[in-house]
């Protein structure tokens, strides 16, 4: 019996696929939440095809955009004023809903001598 509802759990999780409608989320302006000090905070940003411009902390920031595939990016601050902000940061959406997306990045270019550092964030499309 046991098996039988086991393999009755494989079969629904197996077809079970998650919804990432990415062309929906190319471009257009979202908005997120972020964590400073304790304190949540909301960003914004726009995004076309090739740049993305972010304000957060009453601060403006631009970054080219160069799409890999429909679900994957890479982005790169245009004028960078530190060494941490000269890497590249890969984008990649995770899964989709009909006005958010959820999506994970790390650095492009991947250190050898340090363990990937993934993190994952959720951005709300507002127009």
């Amino acid at each position: 019996m046991r098996i039988v509802l086991v393999i009755c759990c494989l079969l629904l999780t197996a077809c079970y696929n998650v919804e990432r409608n990415c062309n929906d989320f190319k471009t257009g302006t979202f908005e997120f939440t972020y964590v400073v000090d304790g304190l949540e905070k909301t960003g914004k940003f726009v995004r076309t095809e090739t740049v993305n411009i972010d304000y957060f902390d009453n601060k403006v920031d631009s970054a080219s955009v160069r799409w890999i595939n429909d679900c994957e990016f890479i982005q790169k601050t245009i004028n960078p004023k530190s060494m941490a902000e000269e890497k590249a940061i890969h984008f990649k959406i995770l899964k989709t809903t009909e006005d958010t997306y959820t999506f994970e990045y790390q650095l492009a270019v991947k250190d050898p001598y340090k363990k990937p550092r993934i993190e994952q964030g959720t951005a709300k499309k507002i127009d």
